[in-house]
Order: structure tokens, then sequence, then C-alpha cells
């Protein structure tokens, strides 16, 4: 018999190595995933839900009499500026005291961020801003002498830091 011919045995030992190599892939892949989840976005869309579905009437109502004044708005981002302007039902600007833009990813908070607007005396209310591309949730907040805050919700989709 030469060595050559020798055939290796398959034993205990063998079957441990892969036993071993087998769950140290499972237990690394879960261990990446669980940090993966607990380093992202958390999910959370109200801290308390209770008290945010007791106030959804309320906020239901505002949003009806703010679509009852008939007001529209004009809402841009070009250039590294952030541009919004409000108009009454005949057309003429409505000067805000402050505004404050809050620009949301969908699903990833690192990159939030809110700018307060400056008002021009053309009634834009003007801010700079640094975006990346990707969808964008913008929610604008002016205070123009309601009672509440004039809220406007837009969504925001930038490539090449164009607006598409």
């Amino acid at each position: 018999m030469t060595m050559a011919s020798r055939t290796r045995e398959f034993t205990g030992w063998h079957m441990l190595a892969i036993m071993v190599a087998f769950f140290s892939v499972i237990i690394t892949v879960n261990l990446t995933m669980a940090y993966m989840a607990r380093s992202s976005w958390t999910g959370l869309v109200a801290e308390n839900t209770h008290i945010a579905s007791r106030e959804f009437n309320a906020k239901a109502a505002e949003g009806r009499a703010q679509a009852a004044l008939g007001w529209t708005s004009e809402f841009s981002v070009t250039e590294g500026k952030v541009r919004y302007k409000l108009t009454d039902k005949a057309g003429n600007v409505v000067m805000a005291k402050r505004a404050t833009a809050s620009f949301r990813r969908p699903a990833y908070e690192a990159e939030d961020q809110d700018v307060v607007l400056t008002s021009q005396a053309d009634g834009w209310l003007v801010s700079p801003v640094a975006l990346r591309d990707g969808i964008w949730s913008v929610e604008i907040s002016a205070e123009v002498g309601l009672a509440h805050p004039y809220r406007d919700m837009r969504r925001l989709t930038l490539r090449d830091g164009l607006p598409q």
C-alpha cells in the first residue's frame, strides 16, 4: 500500500469542526443583524401613541380650517436654498412672521434637519439648506397670525441636487 492511496477517515473531530463553523456563521450573522437593527431607524413615529391618537381629531379640524382659507403655496429647493411663499385666495402674498422647514428622511433619522426660513420683502421665505439626493418629507410650519401655525407637507425627491 502506497502513501497516495491511503484515504482519510471522517472522525468526530471533523464533524465537530463542521458544526462549530456552521453555528459560528449563524451567530455572526445574527449578531450583525441585531447590531444593524439597533443602530438604524427605530421605526418610532410617535413617542406616545395614546396621546397622538387623542390629538388626531384636533389636528384634523385644524387641517380643515386651513383648507377652508383657500391659500396656495409655492415651494422649491434649488441651488442650496429652500424657498417658500403663501398666497391667499385673491392672489395676495401672505406675510409670515417666521417659519421653519423640517426635512425628514422617511426611514432614516440621521440626516433629518430643521431650518429657519427668513422672510424677504417680496414675501418669499428663504434659507440655505444642504440636502443629499433621495426622498425627503418636508413639513413647513409658518406663523401667519392664525390661532395655529399654517402647516404644509411636501414630498421631495432630489437627484443630482435637483427636484424630480
